[in-house]
């Protein structure tokens, strides 16, 4: 079983992210055409890598996203450090300085939710490793918009509380590896 054809994907991490996006981004083809959203919780006070660490080792387009850029397909936006990521029903990007979510900024959550209401059945949402609850709250409210939900196996997972959780938020979650998740998303192709 594999989830519909999307418009726009959204991903959320913690602990252990980078390993786990190094094992599904750089599988993607050069013309994968859907647009690919991450928020992942990295420290407020620095400068994050993650965009430049992914950018070297996929052939889609990667790169850190800035507030009010139009979202584009084929390009795996990174949320910057100490900004929530937000989707705007115009299909562009906000960044905001809002208080912290699960004291975490940026917030999976406030990134599904607002991706939900711009994209909703049209979106794709994945849970990967974690340590924390954050994305549980926003892949509920992806599958109510009519989205489909993906979570990493906690099995597999570097820190499996952050599946778990979203697992036991949305039962009904398609539950893969990594690799499988790369395979399904190679596959897909954006909604026409």
């Amino acid at each position: 079983m594999t989830p519909s054809p999307a418009e726009a994907i959204v991903i959320g991490a913690s602990a252990g992210a980078l390993e786990a996006l190094s094992a599904i981004l750089p599988k993607l083809p050069r013309d994968f055409e859907v647009p690919i959203l991450v928020v992942v919780h990295v420290p407020p006070d620095r400068h994050s890598l993650l965009s430049e660490l992914l950018r070297a080792k996929c052939l889609v387009a990667v790169k850190e996203a800035e507030d009010k850029e139009p979202i584009v397909g084929g390009t795996v936006y990174v949320a910057p450090p100490d900004y929530h990521l937000l989707v705007e029903v115009e299909r562009t990007l906000a960044l905001s300085c809002d208080e912290p979510v699960l004291f975490s900024r940026p917030s999976i959550d406030v990134l599904f939710e607002s991706a939900a209401d711009a994209y909703g059945p049209a979106l794709l949402a994945i849970v990967l490793t974690g340590a924390n609850q954050d994305g549980a709250r926003g892949l509920q409210a992806v599958v109510a918009c009519g989205g489909a939900a993906l979570v990493q196996n906690p099995a597999g997972a570097f820190a499996p509380a952050m599946p778990e959780a979203a697992i036991h938020s949305v039962p009904g979650a398609l539950v893969m590896s990594l690799d499988e998740i790369a395979v399904t998303l190679q596959t897909m192709q954006a909604r026409k």
